[in-house]
């Protein structure tokens, strides 16, 4: 940005463009983001760099602060998949189950479920559910993911739920980019598939990548994930090579948001996001619930 601006914070995604990120007061996964306006920032507004329902949840968690999301149609495509109604159709068919809202969804969605999770911390989440049943939304990977890591009945809804981008990236891609790197090691995010996945040496959320990359020996990485995250690697971990496990993986919501919307939506404070209650009251519970179950 050209100038500073004392009564903002920026909060950017680890997807979002590098020169984006460097001009952010704080970078990272949409709950760490969210989590650190709460705890350590002081300034009434806070522009979100990243899609609609990070800014939502910024939003929801720092409800005394005004929330800027500078570009409005940044929207995610994978929390557009699933409505409010979906998830109440499918309580009604497992009456018994727990609803278990990936933090990628709409501020409706997180409303009319029990609890969020994070790709981070699903599993423990769901495992820490009285529930024998856990209905999953809305990504099918992830889901399949946690199943294979729980002794619970794990059921993703809907049934196409993904993330497109890492939906996308296959096996064979990943097989060739390693043909490419002999003795790379290959990490990859649990939005992939399952047969992305058993290719994988490591497969973690972001900031798992960026912990594990601190941590391993190899001297060459190949990434399974959107490639924003490329740059923050090689800050966390220089002197190592990280290689996109596809030229593909990009998501083109996450770059819409560039310097010049952010400067200009500072500049005109807005596009504001609100959220109306009951809605943000219900949503807010489901994020503290997995909070609270999280410290647990």
């Amino acid at each position: 940005m050209t100038t500073h601006h004392p009564d903002v914070t920026l909060l950017a995604h680890n997807y979002v463009r590098p020169d984006v990120q460097a001009a952010a007061d704080f970078v990272g996964d949409s709950l760490e983001l969210a989590r650190l306006a709460r705890d350590r920032v002081d300034t009434p507004y806070l522009v979100v760099a990243g899609v609609d329902f990070m800014a939502e949840t910024a939003c929801l968690l720092n409800p005394t602060k005004t929330v800027i999301h500078p570009e409005p149609f940044s929207r995610c495509a994978m929390a557009l998949r699933l409505t409010p109604e979906d998830v109440l159709a499918a309580r009604k068919r497992y009456p018994d189950a727990a609803v278990v809202a990936y933090v990628n969804t709409s501020a409706e969605v997180k409303a009319v479920s029990d609890v969020c999770c994070t790709s981070a911390n699903a599993v423990d989440i769901v495992n820490a559910l009285e529930e024998e049943t856990v209905l999953f939304v809305p990504d099918r990977n992830l889901a399949l993911y946690v199943a294979a890591r729980s002794d619970k009945r794990v059921i993703h809804v809907p049934a196409n739920g993904c993330c497109p981008v890492h939906h996308a990236l296959t096996a064979e891609q990943v097989r060739e980019t390693r043909r490419s790197y002999p003795g790379a090691e290959v990490m990859v995010h649990p939005e992939t598939t399952p047969e992305v996945q058993a290719e994988a040496d490591f497969i973690g959320s972001t900031s798992g990548m960026l912990k594990h990359a601190v941590q391993s020996t190899s001297r060459t990485m190949i990434v399974g994930t959107e490639i924003g995250l490329i740059p923050l690697l090689e800050k966390a971990a220089p002197g190592r090579r990280f290689i996109p496990a596809s030229p593909y993986l990009v998501c083109t919501d996450m770059k819409m948001i560039t310097l010049d919307v952010i400067e200009e939506a500072i500049e005109r404070k807005g596009p504001i996001v609100t959220i109306p209650e009951p809605i943000a009251s219900r949503a807010r519970n489901a994020l503290e619930r997995m909070l609270t179950l999280s410290r647990g």
